[in-house]
């Protein structure tokens, strides 16, 4: 019988490097987001503005990720299979992003929101995976 709990079985110390370009890419990837819908000076003079921006994104990642596995064992083997779990890790981690964004954080969940919000991270974090792969 395995003595890990299920948390430690979907963590492994060698995903660390996963774990902060995957924090990174979804941070740009809402960051140019924001920047295609308000104005940089907006933003400069609005410093906190893009902490909204990310909350609830992040905190679903946090949240979701390792338990789906993103940062798992497998996650660290091979491009073929870190892609397709950072993308199963992304589709619950950004409903809770959509719930707490409606709920507690401002903006809305609109169907064009969500649509371009699931397949731009899925692509980003597949995106940035592969990459990561492919240099290492």
């Amino acid at each position: 019988m395995d003595d890990q709990s299920f948390l430690a079985r979907r963590l492994d110390r060698a995903a660390a490097p996963l774990a902060i370009g995957d924090v990174l890419v979804l941070m740009a990837l809402l960051t140019v987001g924001t920047l295609s819908h308000r104005p940089a000076e907006f933003l400069a003079s609005n410093p906190t503005y893009l902490l909204g921006v990310w909350a609830p994104f992040l905190i679903g990642w946090v949240l979701l990720a390792p338990l789906v596995g993103a940062y798992s064992a497998g996650a660290v083997e091979t491009a073929k299979s870190s892609v397709p779990l950072v993308v199963r890790s992304w589709i619950p981690a950004a409903a809770v992003g959509f719930a707490l964004r409606a709920f507690v954080f401002r903006g809305g969940v609109a169907p064009t929101f969500v649509a371009v919000i699931l397949v731009t991270g899925a692509v980003a974090l597949g995106g940035w995976r592969a990459v990561y792969f492919r240099l290492r």
